[in-house]
């Protein structure tokens, strides 16, 4: 399952936006208003818990050439991805897309595409309002 959450225009170059997702400490700032729990657990994963929904632990696995950041899940029973990747528009524009990547029986997909679609774009929303 692929899920291309929106794209989103920064007034920042991509230094700064990559730098701002490459920081764990950022993504309880970018968290929807459903975040229960937040917590770092080392220098590479957080703990995060949505409402409703289990916590999940992400490991900062990837991020190179200012254009790509990776988080991945730390379950193997729930094992997906979460791309950032940036594109330079000029030296003070950025565009990010947030891409989730899992892969899951068509029962466990059919009930999770819509909450994790709204998540992914919240998380876009938030990076927007917070680099905005």
């Amino acid at each position: 399952m692929k899920i291309e959450g929106e794209l989103i225009r920064l007034n920042k170059n991509q230094s700064e936006v990559y730098q701002f997702l490459n920081t764990l400490e950022n993504y309880s700032l970018i968290m929807p208003e459903s975040n229960k729990v937040f917590e770092i657990l080392d220098a590479n994963r957080f703990k995060f818990g949505l409402k409703g929904m289990p916590e999940i632990v992400l490991k900062l696995i990837e991020g190179n050439d200012m254009d790509t950041i990776v988080l991945s899940s730390d379950n193997d029973k729930f094992p997906f991805t979460l791309s950032g990747l940036l594109q330079s528009i000029s030296d003070h524009e950025t565009q990010v897309q947030l891409v989730f990547e899992g892969d899951f029986n068509p029962m466990m997909e059919m009930m999770i595409k819509s909450p994790l679609t709204a998540f992914v774009n919240d998380l876009s929303k938030g990076i927007s309002l917070k680099l905005a």
